[in-house]
């Protein structure tokens, strides 16, 4: 079973995305719904999905929620929630069934340590209670609060979404991959590999260029802890589905194929508790 565990769907007729602002986001300033994203997923054997958030709206959380609930790929939906909330928990309790997670937008945040606020701390203990996996969207300013946060709450299972957005186009390597070597070292944190080519340059990124980031985490995390995700839509301003799919099968190449099974599906079936049908 294959599962893409990372992608997007909008509505920019129901609300807007500001992230979306900007001459870069022209080409993907448009809405994305699930008939779009079917014919790749079909093209690639991918067999179910996990949905997440693109902006800090309970309202789309609602509506990303009712895909998953009708006939499709989709099983699980990382959605938005208030972890600064005092009331969060019930928040949580009130939304329909196929919430498998939460994440916030904290590399938007302007305190680097957002994460390690005892409100956001109290908010991600709450997600841990409600047996919710909370989604970490960070870049390398965020790690060190990020592993903080780890700390703090190893009864909570995180998910580093898109290995925290490495300075692909720069070449920079630390101190990133130090902070990948250390969240991997708690055992209460997964990574996706996903989104690394958008962190190269768009246009003229080519394999061997992103390899080695990819190689890093799955070195540092083991393929029982690695998730595949295609960040769809958001992969078109730098790559087709196709060409993330044939990035993320380079990157694990020299895997075994019950470990490349799990990268392509059974880690995101286990940390998620999601299945194809």
């Amino acid at each position: 079973m294959r599962i893409d565990a990372h992608h997007h769907l909008w509505d920019l007729t129901r609300r807007d995305q500001p992230w979306l602002d900007g001459a870069w986001a022209e080409p993907i300033r448009r809405s994305y719904a699930l008939p779009d994203l079917v014919p790749h997923l079909a093209a690639h054997a991918v067999d179910a999905t996990v949905l997440v958030q693109s902006s800090a709206s309970y309202a789309e959380t609602a509506d990303l929620l009712a895909v998953a609930a009708g006939d499709g790929p989709v099983r699980g939906v990382v959605g938005w929630a208030d972890l600064t909330d005092p009331g969060l928990a019930g928040v949580l309790a009130a939304l329909p069934a196929g919430l498998v997670g939460i994440r916030h937008q904290v590399q938007g945040e302007p305190d680097p340590d957002w994460l390690t606020r005892p409100d956001v701390l109290r908010g991600l203990g709450a997600v841990a209670g409600a047996g919710l996996v909370y989604d970490l969207l960070v870049t390398p300013r965020e790690l060190p609060a990020a592993l903080a946060a780890v700390r703090a709450l190893p009864e909570l299972a995180f998910v580093l979404d898109h290995a925290a957005k490495p300075a692909v186009a720069r070449g920079d390597w630390q101190p990133w991959a130090a902070g990948i070597a250390d969240l991997a070292r708690l055992p209460n944190v997964s990574c996706k590999l996903s989104g690394l080519v958008t962190e190269a340059d768009w246009a003229a990124w080519r394999p061997p260029q992103i390899l080695p980031y990819a190689r890093h985490v799955l070195d540092a995390f083991g393929p029982e802890r690695v998730l595949f995700g295609s960040d769809w839509p958001v992969c078109t301003l730098a790559a087709g589905y196709a060409d993330v799919v044939a990035l993320a099968e380079a990157a694990t190449g020299h895997l075994t194929p019950a470990e490349r099974s799990a990268v392509f599906g059974g880690t995101a079936g286990r940390v998620y508790r999601v299945a194809a049908g």
